[in-house]
């Protein structure tokens, strides 16, 4: 998990970079995403979902190199609500199998804090020190919308993450 963090805190990111093509539209019936967000820490801060590629060298890639190369990426971004179910849509380029990282950046600062900020994936695999398998973060969409569900983990202690312990 520490290379993933030094990964994301050295590459800088254009913070609205695939929000348009992410962005999904009312009474739209194209691949996307619906995901239900479980295991909010509080209600403080800013939800950034995003999708990559299915494969190990283009997951967490800087999104302005994917971009260039006609790679996937998109981004979805919002403040997260004060109470209530949480639930977020993200379009896909097209029915297949994507990566998938939701962030929830508490001080939306716009990058993760290893003490401060959550995190999950599709396929909700357990965190250990260095970023998930593609494979293990993963999630098919056909031609409509797909249903997931993305538990968030947290720092818990000095060598664990974890969801939030209730």
């Amino acid at each position: 998990m520490i290379a993933l963090f030094l990964l994301a805190a050295a590459i800088p990111s254009t913070p609205d970079l695939g929000k348009a093509e992410g962005r999904c539209r009312a009474n739209e019936n194209g691949p996307a995403y619906l995901v239900d967000v479980v295991g909010l820490k509080d209600r403080e801060g800013r939800l950034k979902l995003e999708l990559y590629p299915d494969n190990d060298e283009d997951f967490l890639a800087d999104d302005n190199i994917l971009v260039a190369a006609g790679k996937p990426f998109r981004r979805v971004e919002l403040p997260v609500p004060s109470s209530g179910p949480v639930e977020l849509c993200i379009r896909a380029p097209g029915p297949g199998t994507y990566a998938l990282s939701l962030l929830h950046d508490r001080d939306a600062n716009r990058r993760f804090a290893l003490a401060v900020d959550g995190i999950g994936f599709a396929g909700n695999p357990k965190l250990r020190w260095s970023k998930p398998k593609a494979t293990a973060a993963s999630a098919p969409v056909g031609n409509g919308p797909s249903r997931l569900r993305i538990v968030l983990n947290y720092r818990r202690g000095l060598f664990s993450f974890g969801p939030v312990e209730k």
